[in-house]
């Protein structure tokens, strides 16, 4: 998936939106994720087995309906958090018969697009 972190823009395809939708683990997490949570917290809230959150945690980002906000810890380390990145999802019909998906996203100050920055530049290292 291409995305930049620095303006959030994704151009998720039509069937990675389909998929992830249709899955009722991920609407599960999708519901849970309006608040940043950890994969911890969201394998007690989902009841899903950790291997499987990360299948849909994964499917979820492909279709860029969940983003990842990784906090650097004072101790060292970081904690990773997932938050649903969509306020809405529209599916149309052109006019030639095509579908098409657009993804309409929260507003996200600059302090918070250059953490995302910061953070995809912490996983080259």
């Amino acid at each position: 998936m291409d995305r930049d972190p620095a303006t959030g823009d994704a151009s998720p395809s039509l069937q990675d939106i389909l998929t992830a939708l249709d899955d009722p683990d991920c609407r599960t997490i999708l519901r849970e994720t309006a608040e940043p949570m950890t994969a911890n917290d969201l394998i007690d809230a989902c009841g899903i087995p950790k291997s499987t959150l990360y299948r849909k945690l994964n499917r979820l980002s492909d279709a860029a309906l969940v983003r990842e906000q990784d906090e650097i810890n004072p101790g060292g380390g970081r904690t990773t958090r997932y938050v649903r990145d969509f306020k809405d999802v529209n599916i149309s019909m052109d006019n030639d018969d095509e579908f098409s998906v657009t993804v309409e996203r929260p507003h996200r100050n600059v302090d918070e697009r250059l953490e995302d920055i910061w953070s995809k530049m912490g996983e080259g290292l």
